[in-house]
């Protein structure tokens, strides 16, 4: 049995389940909700700032490291060297999936650090970090519905959803060095 979408026909066995979907948003609204908790509600196991207080660098390490991946993800893919792109884009998931564990590990220890900069910078920070949240609230599911469309074979839907979760996902990457790098400097 075939569907037909947009003039061409699609063999059922490719078209995407909507339970998947709809769980793989369901599942990142629920992370979504958890770190909004973790961030403005949870009390820190640790205000005192005494243990792992390297986390922070970490964090900003493995968002260098997953950004690295992701260009070379995308280098890879442009030169059609299919098999290095899928090996750069898992270990961009690895070293973000490591981020996540250590960012929850941190703000469960220590919660939210503060900005102390002072003038223009301060705005500047705060349109930075807010971007940062937003995006990465969106490139969650993003990222999921990506890996899902190129694991299950597909790779029609994983290059069209590709094609907007690159970007967002370089950009959360590469802004959460910079929110780490300002908070560091005006500490």
């Amino acid at each position: 049995m075939a569907i037909t979408q947009s003039n061409r026909s699609i063999p059922a066995a490719f078209t995407t389940p909507l339970n998947v979907v709809a769980a793989i948003i369901s599942i990142s609204a629920a992370a979504s909700a958890f770190l909004v908790w973790l961030v403005f509600f949870h009390s820190p196991i640790d205000a005192a700032n005494t243990h792992l207080v390297f986390l922070p660098a970490l964090n900003a390490l493995l968002n260098l490291l997953c950004t690295v991946a992701l260009l070379f993800g995308f280098r890879y893919i442009w030169r059609e060297q299919v098999t290095q792109h899928r090996n750069a884009m898992f270990t961009a998931f690895f070293f973000s999936t490591l981020f996540l564990v250590s960012y929850i590990t941190n703000h469960a220890l220590h919660g939210d650090a503060h900005f102390q900069g002072q003038g223009l910078i301060r705005p500047f920070y705060f349109a930075l970090l807010i971007s940062h949240i937003l995006l990465s609230v969106l490139a969650l599911p993003m990222i999921l519905i990506t890996f899902f469309f190129s694991l299950t074979g597909r790779f029609q839907f994983h290059r069209r959803i590709a094609r907007y979760t690159f970007p967002v996902w370089l950009y959360v990457s590469v802004t959460g060095v910079i929110v780490y790098a300002m908070l560091a400097g005006f500490h």
